[in-house]
């Protein structure tokens, strides 16, 4: 637990690989632009490993763990669901080499045929079609399509079937797996539509009319009628199971990205099925505002469920839609402080079909004095030997602070643009610190302290912003607006920060956009972490003397309620719909008011004194 220390009036507080969950956010469409948008997403950030470095993938990707538990190598050619295999492989012993049967070696086999595209890369090692099998088993199944057979002129040991096709208008030989696994390799033939929708006619690649070649000839459905309804057909027959959640996490891990279609099945509807969708999404349901700053309310709900998939949530303020989510939880911004606001939600699939509203929640913001005063600042930063390098985040506002709207940036050797962002989660407590490290960092008490540490070879952003150096300023954003800084924009060839420790002076209580480093920050060597995960600020008593003060008995069952207090104060009392049912005043000499004319319920208090106010919760009973 990371600590920082406020001291007014001599009060003391105490501060203190799976896939991304936001992976798809830019999947907003349908048809052949959602499929586009899908490529887009599971082309960035693949990271061609090699050819040979699949054995070594399938130890995670295609493990049996699921049916002998044997860590054996999981082939779907040879596995027998429903009984005890007729043989199996162990990883790394008897890769191919030759083979005269079933049982004499394993190696790579690829669902789309690597013959057709001459061994290109990246699809000749793309893990996510290119499965560990049987080497005489991927023998005879040569380079034909998927397909029925009903009969067969061979069969394998665990039933996979060659013979001519049954399924649709096609009438050649095909192969036939078994029923365990026919989703798994449609959902990897409609993965390799995705990621190869713009390959299909390079250089190398056979046409679409050479035998055997499923490809119809075009980006955008990219295989034959038939085969795409076959392959929907397995879809939907074998749907989505833990053990291909696992194996498409195991792959995210080995190469940088996954299968849509594995983490959202009805992404394969909403491309290639062209029947109408007219069902609305479910409405939302169980609204609720929380956290409210002078210019944030954040908002929950139960997520709604849709029978293709819910594409986004409309927002509204006051019945105008305003905000746009594609998760079931955000943060209203912009607000007017001391404002009472009332939301609903409507849920919206990728069609435009809308829900019914949400319950309304309402919520009304405080009145601290953030929008000109007191928000998240940099307390702390490291520039120390190697990769030992800190960025420490204090939080003296007096609430808890959500970080969802706040993120880091790096403006690298004096350029003219600020880095890729790190885009910060999760919150920050009332007189608490977050800590941001390198990832490469080697220093205990820096991996002590870290809420997060930041890899340096991210794939996606480089290690920034974690990887700055003294001559490399850094920003902190809300909002996508610059709020604080350390160092000087554009201005490379000052070694401002150069191997050294600077800690935020604990007179400064708000963010600066322009940086002071007399003023505001102490300078230390660049060994003396003892005070990172702790900061300290002095405060004025009316700074935080309002959010101190207490209503009582609350919940109120009498018709009384009392304000220990000595202060003047203006009390105005709201239903939660933000009407105003009461407004009084109170003085040195009358520290009470009478509520015997406001009927129970759930009122919402604002109190004001001088130029400071804050908002509490009441609940007449």
């Amino acid at each position: 637990m990371k600590h920082i220390y406020l001291y007014f009036l001599f009060f003391t507080a105490l501060l203190q690989a799976q896939v991304p969950s936001n992976y798809y956010d830019t999947a907003t469409g349908t048809g052949y632009t959602l499929k586009t948008q899908l490529h887009n997403i599971v082309s960035n950030g693949h990271v061609d490993q090699g050819y040979g470095a699949l054995y070594t993938a399938y130890q995670t990707t295609h493990n049996d763990d699921y049916y002998e538990d044997d860590d054996s190598v999981l082939d779907f050619y040879s596995e027998n669901p429903s009984g005890t295999d007729s043989y199996f492989y162990t990883h790394g012993n008897r890769q191919c080499g030759s083979y005269d049967s079933e049982n004499d070696c394993y190696n790579r086999e690829h669902l789309f045929p690597q013959g057709f595209f001459d061994k290109n890369y990246p699809m000749r090692s793309d893990v996510h079609h290119v499965i560990p099998s049987d080497g005489y088993v991927n023998n005879r199944r040569s380079n034909y399509q998927f397909g029925e057979v009903s009969s067969p002129t061979w069969t394998s040991n665990n039933g996979s079937k060659v013979g001519p096709n049954t399924f649709g208008s096609y009438n050649g030989t095909v192969f036939e797996p078994i029923d365990e696994f026919k989703g798994d390799i449609a959902r990897a033939l409609l993965y390799f539509a995705v990621r190869y929708e713009n390959n299909w006619n390079d250089s190398g690649w056979d046409p679409h009319t050479a035998t055997n070649n499923p490809l119809n000839g075009t980006s955008g459905q990219f295989y034959e009628d038939w085969y795409i309804d076959l392959l929907l057909d397995w879809h939907a027959n074998d749907p989505v199971v833990q053990a291909e959640i696992d194996r498409n996490n195991a792959a995210y891990n080995f190469q940088g990205n996954a299968n849509p279609f594995v983490d959202h099945p009805e992404f394969v509807n909403m491309i290639w099925n062209a029947a109408p969708d007219t069902e609305a999404p479910t409405p939302p349901t169980g609204l609720v505002t929380s956290n409210p700053t002078d210019n944030t309310i954040d908002l929950t709900w139960n997520a709604s469920t849709d029978n293709v998939g819910v594409a986004s949530y409309d927002i509204y303020v006051g019945g105008v839609n305003t905000y746009n989510s594609t998760t079931n939880s955000f943060t209203a911004t912009g607000l007017s402080a001391a404002t009472n606001y009332c939301f609903t939600v409507y849920a919206k699939d990728a069609t435009g079909n809308t829900s019914t509203v949400s319950n309304q929640a309402c919520e009304m913001t405080t009145n601290n004095g953030s929008s000109g005063g007191i928000d998240l600042f940099f307390s702390e930063y490291i520039e120390s030997s190697g990769n030992n390098k800190a960025l420490e985040i204090a939080n003296i506002s007096g609430s808890a602070v959500s970080l969802s709207s706040y993120s880091i940036k790096r403006n690298g050797n004096g350029g003219s643009s600020w880095s890729s962002p790190l885009n910060l989660s999760g919150s920050i407590a009332a007189g608490d610190v977050f800590v941001v490290i390198n990832g490469d960092a080697d220093a205990q008490k820096l991996i002590d302290e870290a809420d997060l540490i930041h890899p340096n070879n991210s794939s996606t952003n480089n290690g920034e912003p974690i990887n700055f150096n003294g001559n490399d300023p850094v920003g902190l954003f809300k909002n996508n607006v610059l709020i604080d800084i350390i160092g000087v924009f554009n201005n490379g060839s000052s070694n401002f920060a150069k191997d050294v420790v600077l800690r935020r002076k604990n007179t400064v209580t708000s963010p600066n956009t322009t940086f002071n480093e007399v003023a505001e920050w102490d300078s230390y060597s660049l060994t003396t972490y003892s005070d990172l995960g702790q900061h300290s600020s002095v405060l004025s008593i009316n700074d935080h003397s309002l959010n101190e003060l207490k209503l009582y008995p609350n919940p109120a069952k009498g018709n009384t309620i009392y304000f220990n207090t000595n202060k003047h104060l203006n009390i105005k009392i709201y239903d939660v719909l933000g009407k105003l049912v009461m407004s009084k005043s109170i003085n040195n000499n009358n520290d009470y008011i009478d509520i015997s004319n406001i009927n129970k319920g759930v009122y919402l208090v604002r109190i004001s004194s001088d130029n400071q106010s804050t908002t509490k919760k009441l609940i007449r009973q």
